[in-house]
């Protein structure tokens, strides 16, 4: 049996840096603030200067490294950094360049993101000031020149600029990206390279397209859009977008939830450079922030910590991902945001769709503990270990097709034959339908190298969140073990 939203949509045939800078779709104007620094919220960086910006770093790694001058999606760009408002000008710039952006943990090792490099290969590293020991130790380990270790600083002064002094981008001449329509190149561009948590042995690379990432903004908003818009008729005022990045950029969330999602929808996202959980109670009051995506840690602490007392006050819209939420914490948790007005969604999706691939509607919501609505353009089936659709009501293994499904994975054949069956790609999470909605049932069972069985429960849950997340003397009591 397949399953699929009673809704279709035309999803624009535009790279994504058209369909963000160029096209009626994106509702930021020129002068909508984009990023922001957290602790500096009054220096933005506006549509108009994110253009400017992407511009220069784009010809600052074509004319200095040569990104992109042999063809699109070859030149492998990785990024290890806290979290900064330059960074998404990084990512917009790598694809203006065309070349292909990838992104590790600042929580990597050396040794790790060395084979993250190896993998690519890489031509470049960009760090941040926080990451820069570990970068170089990383170069070393994978015999990348210092020269090609760059260092990415957003505030006070905006730099870009290699770790031995040898090549500095100058941010005086631009270079345009590419337009693309062609749908069969959209669909079949390398632009973003993200690592999955590697629970059953090495990270895998996952290749995520143009399409990819414009549909996975395209279509949860057109949802979105039609509610706020039908609210305005009623003299509801319009929904301001705010956001506070407080998740590794190097995931999904990041890139999407971000990099992408937010500018396409004119709203604006504040950097935090790293996770603190008393950082994030003050932010979010602060800066009034009305929206954020976050996992079920994050939740267990704002439902059980003494210290959230009223900060959440002015959030909207609030979701879940990473892992099953379960009712109980929703509702812990949903009675202290938006005054207890606010309700957590549950989201499920993976790097492998480029994100949720269910959403839950502005004006709609749900307690029973379900994944929210399959989101438009999309297929499901569920099916038994034979692969034989199960029938309603009956745990099934999910599969999933669409245009927010990836490419697959990078220099990994054996992973893509595995991971995908007559263009399904197999998700191994096990789904029960009732009554119309979709729940977690578990996840499969699969070896790992050792031949010890591990239960996948958690799909690129962040590695900063498996075992603590308050930082500082704050204490993990608070806080699920994963």
């Amino acid at each position: 049996m397949f399953y699929s939203s009673d809704e279709s949509v035309d999803v624009p045939t535009l790279d994504v840096l058209s369909f963000l800078f160029d096209s009626a779709y994106c509702a930021a104007k020129e002068d909508t603030p984009l990023h922001a620094e957290a602790t500096n919220p009054i220096n933005t960086i506006t549509k108009a200067a994110a253009r400017k910006l992407t511009k220069q770093i784009a010809y600052t790694l074509r004319e200095d490294f040569r990104i992109g001058l042999d063809g699109p999606g070859k030149d492998v760009v990785v990024t290890v950094s806290a979290g900064q408002s330059l960074l998404p000008i990084l990512f917009y710039g790598v694809i203006a360049a065309e070349g292909l952006f990838s992104a590790a943990s600042p929580s990597t090792t050396p040794a790790e993101l060395a084979r993250q490099i190896n993998d690519g290969p890489a031509k470049l590293l960009v760090c941040s000031a926080e990451t820069k020991d570990m970068a170089i130790e990383a170069a070393t380990l994978s015999g990348m020149p210092s020269s090609r270790v760059l260092l990415l600083q957003s505030f006070p002064e905006k730099k870009l600029e290699s770790v031995d002094g040898s090549v500095r981008c100058r941010f005086d001449e631009e270079l345009c990206w590419r337009l693309i329509t062609a749908q069969d190149e959209l669909r079949n561009s390398r632009i973003c390279l993200l690592y999955s948590s590697g629970t059953t042995g090495a990270p895998k690379g996952i290749l995520l397209s143009h399409e990819n990432i414009v549909a996975e903004a395209f279509i949860p908003a057109c949802i979105n859009r039609k509610v706020y818009e039908e609210r305005e008729t009623r003299g509801i005022p319009s929904f301001e977008y705010r956001t506070l990045a407080h998740l590794p950029a190097a995931h999904i969330s990041g890139v999407q939830g971000y990099f992408v999602n937010p500018f396409y929808d004119a709203g604006l996202v504040y950097w935090m450079p790293k996770f603190d959980f008393a950082q994030f109670l003050k932010h979010n009051s602060d800066l009034s922030i009305t929206t954020f995506f976050t996992v079920p840690p994050i939740y267990m602490a704002i439902a059980r910590h003494p210290l959230v007392k009223g900060q959440f006050k002015s959030l909207k819209i609030a979701y879940c991902g990473g892992s099953s939420l379960g009712t109980d914490l929703q509702a812990a948790a949903s009675s202290k945001l938006g005054g207890g007005n606010t309700l957590i969604s549950q989201t499920w999706g993976m790097s492998e769709t480029t994100g949720a691939v269910t959403h839950m509607p502005p004006d709609q919501s749900d307690t029973t503990g379900s994944l929210s609505p399959l989101l438009p353009n999309m297929l499901m089936r569920l099916v038994d270990e034979t692969g034989q659709d199960v029938p309603p009501g009956t745990p099934g293994e999910a599969l999933l097709k669409g245009p927010m499904v990836s490419q697959g994975y990078h220099n990994n054949p054996i992973a893509n034959a595995s991971s995908f069956a007559q263009g399904w790609l197999r998700t191994n999470d096990m789904l029960v339908e009732r009554g119309g909605k979709f729940y977690i049932w578990g996840r499969k069972e699969v070896r790992n190298p050792n031949n010890r069985f591990i239960s996948l429960s958690h799909v690129d849950v962040f590695d900063m969140f498996q075992n603590r997340i308050l930082s500082g003397t704050e204490s993990s009591k608070y806080v699920q073990e994963s």
